[in-house]
C-alpha cells in the first residue's frame, strides 16, 4: 500500500509560491508537470464531479459513435505518438469531421 503525504506536497514551498493560500489560478495557462495536479484527486477535497463524470463521459462517446459518421480531415494517417502527461495525451492533436448518420436526422432534429 503507497500513503501519500498529500498535506506536504501541496504545501511544499520548492514547489509551490505561497503554498498555504488557496490559489486555484496557479494552475490556469501554464505547462504543469502531472504530480502537481494531486490536489484534484486525493482525499475528501477530491473533485465532486469525477464519480458523474465516469458514469457520463462512457455514455456521451457511445451517442458520438452512434450518431455520426466520423472522418479524417486530410488524408494524412492518425498521429497516435503520445505526449506527456498523467492521462497519456496525444502528442498532435485530432482533427476529424463529423456528419449526422441519415438514421439519426430525426433524432437530433428534435433536440
Amino acid at each position: 500500500m503507497l500513503m501519500v503525504n498529500a498535506w506536504a506536497v501541496h504545501r511544499d514551498p520548492k514547489v509551490w509560491d505561497d503554498p498555504n493560500t488557496f490559489k486555484p489560478e496557479r494552475f490556469l495557462g501554464q505547462d504543469i508537470d502531472a504530480y502537481k495536479l494531486i490536489p484534484f484527486g486525493v482525499g475528501r477535497r477530491a473533485c465532486p464531479g469525477s464519480g458523474l463524470a465516469k458514469r457520463v463521459v462512457g455514455l456521451a462517446l457511445a451517442s458520438l459513435i452512434q450518431c455520426f459518421e466520423w472522418e479524417r480531415v486530410g488524408e494524412d494517417v492518425v498521429d497516435m505518438t503520445e505526449g506527456t502527461g498523467i492521462t497519456m495525451p496525444k502528442a498532435e492533436n485530432l482533427e476529424a469531421m463529423c456528419k449526422a448518420r441519415e438514421s439519426m436526422v430525426n433524432v437530433l432534429s428534435e433536440f
